[in-house]
């Protein structure tokens, strides 16, 4: 704007000076703030110098007449970045892929369920229940009591039929003798056939009277036997109905418990119908359940048939007797099939991405390369590589989350005793610097 128009536009009588002189002031700070802004994102990290003193001029706020004038841009320099300046962004540890012998494994989930179970019901009709002398999770022998019913009527019953057992025998006893002597007279023609022929009919008919009694007697007997609930085989109480309660009228057939038979339980595996071949009984397993420890087990037996939903079959695996496994738990198992070679890294050296395995490849410049790479079995702490590196490459061992793609890397010359954490190459921020983050 030209200096006439300047003074006429100062001189409009409307318009303050003190409100021109703070427009400019304000315009001045402004651009003051976008300096120190500019100097706070530039300030040091790792790998990067910090901003020289000499690099922002901050200046100085137009007081003069000619004050609508903008204020000049203050001009900002930067330091060098790792990149420009060939500095190691990290040290780091270098190694190689080693080939290991690793074993092949079936990987299968499935319960573990009782080996066999026994129900323990009540035989006698319309007892009622005196006695429980088991709970749940209690060992038990067999032909242990379980429960006991109240059994006085049936022992009242057991007396009446022995009493008739020996009536019946006091009549056999007499028939006999009668008997006896038709026979003796028989030849002399003191009594005639028929009344020989009826003593004799008479001593046969006391005999099966007996008979009968003595197997109302037996019967009565094991009828009373059932006033006793006994254990069917060794075992351990999985469950207890409702109808095992003190005081209760329980009919025939009503279950009061549920054994375990020996304690025994198995995993019940499903496995793909395709991997069912490669198993066989007797081969071992290791399973682990949910919140217990890994225990081996051995298949017993592969079912015959596969799910149609779900083309799983199932394998059933003997298992021993240890305190974390429960029936109706959930675990996960492997089926050794096999042992072979393989190249294989630490876990550390390898990252997970997106979804996908990765390592980085320190190539002969020093720069690292990220390279994608399919992963397969694990032992121990280190991991198999089946696809995507080559055997002599040199891989990054641990810190590979603090680089990007292309970073120039500092490599230990050490490579076989790798650092704990990953040393940063440049000055440290108070306070800790943070880790440079990869992209």
């Amino acid at each position: 704007m030209p200096a006439s128009h300047t003074l006429e536009f100062l001189n409009m009588p409307s318009l303050n000076r003190k409100t021109v002189r703070l427009t400019v002031v304000l315009g001045a700070s402004v651009a003051a703030g976008l300096v120190l802004a500019s100097w706070l994102l530039d300030r040091p990290t790792p790998g990067r110098p910090a901003l020289p003193a000499a690099a922002v001029a901050a200046p100085a706020p137009a007081t003069t007449a000619a004050a609508g004038a903008a204020p000049a841009a203050p001009s900002v320099t930067t330091g060098p970045t790792p990149a420009a300046s060939g500095k190691p962004a990290l040290t780091v540890a270098v190694i190689s892929p080693q080939r290991e012998m690793l074993s092949s494994v079936i990987a299968a989930n499935g319960s573990i369920q009782a080996w066999e179970e026994a129900s323990v019901g009540a035989e006698g009709s319309g007892w009622r229940l005196a006695d429980v002398r088991v709970q749940v999770g209690d060992a038990v022998r067999r032909g242990q009591v379980l429960a006991r019913f109240d059994t006085r009527v049936a022992e009242a019953d057991l007396a009446q039929l022995r009493a008739a057992v020996t009536e019946a025998e006091a009549a056999a006893a007499e028939a006999a003798a009668n008997a006896k002597r038709a026979r003796d007279l028989q030849g002399s023609g003191a009594l005639s056939a028929q009344q020989v022929t009826q003593y004799l009919t008479a001593e046969r008919t006391a005999q099966a009277r007996l008979e009968a009694q003595r197997a109302a007697v037996r019967a009565q007997e094991l009828r009373l036997a059932q006033g006793q609930v006994l254990a069917p085989d060794d075992g351990v109480i999985s469950a207890r109905g409702a109808a095992a309660t003190v005081g209760a009228v329980v009919p025939p057939g009503q279950e009061l418990f549920r054994l375990i038979r020996q304690g025994r339980l198995e995993w019940r595996a499903e496995v793909a119908a395709a991997e069912l071949g490669a198993l066989q009984p007797g081969q071992s397993v290791r399973v682990q359940p949910v919140g217990g420890e890994a225990v081996t087990g051995k298949v017993r037996r592969i079912a015959p048939t596969v799910d149609a939903a779900t083309r799983n079959g199932l394998v059933y695996v003997d298992l021993p007797a240890a305190p974390g496994l429960r029936a109706g738990a959930f675990a996960r198992g492997e089926f050794e099939t096999g042992r072979s070679e393989a190249p294989t890294l630490p876990q550390t050296a390898v990252l997970m991405r997106e979804g996908f395995s990765w390592v980085f490849i320190v190539g002969p410049d020093n720069r690292v390369r990220q390279t994608k790479v399919t992963t397969g079995r694990r032992t121990g702490d280190r991991i198999e590589i089946k696809t995507g590196l080559p055997a002599d490459a040199r891989v990054v061992l641990s810190g590979g989350g603090f680089l990007a793609d292309g970073d120039l890397v500092r490599v230990s010359a050490a490579p076989s005793a790798p650092p704990a954490t990953p040393v940063p190459v440049g000055p440290a921020a108070p306070g800790g610097a943070a880790p440079r983050q990869g992209g």
